[in-house]
């Protein structure tokens, strides 16, 4: 079982999703089951963010001057063997899924859930940096969001 502890620290986000905690918890609720957890409590955190925050906290952890989309940072500790496990934590960035700014809600759910599950997998410690594995990744990502996106009809 996935939980997800939201917070928020734009009030953007309000606006076009109203219960984030019980959304984003939802959206893990369709996840294929290879990545539901069934017999482990895992949660993770999900900061609400804009490109002012996370610009800061991208040029303090990974040494880059600029904003980007989404953070993750993995908590890292691969234990099989416990029954409760941290992921580690996840930023979004409003004002990057936000264009253009007249985007539907509609779209800036899909848009947002897209980006979630990108998090997701970095948490599960997937990458991008070599052309295989941003294959192996955006194969994953695919097939989550297929699962998902019943959850935006």
């Amino acid at each position: 079982m996935i939980k997800v502890n939201v917070l928020s620290e734009e009030n953007s986000w309000l606006k076009k999703i109203k219960e984030k905690e019980k959304f984003f918890n939802q959206v893990c609720q369709y996840f294929p089951k290879k990545f539901k957890f069934l017999n482990k409590k895992v949660y993770f955190t999900l900061l609400l963010s804009n490109n002012k925050n996370i610009k800061i906290l991208n040029k303090k952890f990974r040494k880059k001057n600029n904003h980007t989309d989404i953070l993750s940072f993995p908590f890292g500790h691969k234990s099989k063997n416990f029954k409760e496990v941290y992921l580690g934590d996840i930023i979004i960035s409003f004002n990057y899924i936000n264009k253009p700014k007249n985007i539907s809600n509609d779209e800036f759910r899909k848009k947002t859930i897209q980006l979630f599950i990108h998090g997701f997998l970095h948490l599960l410690g997937y990458d991008h940096l070599k052309l295989y594995d941003y294959k192996k990744m955006l194969n994953e990502e695919q097939k989550i969001f297929e699962s998902v996106k019943k959850l935006l009809n």
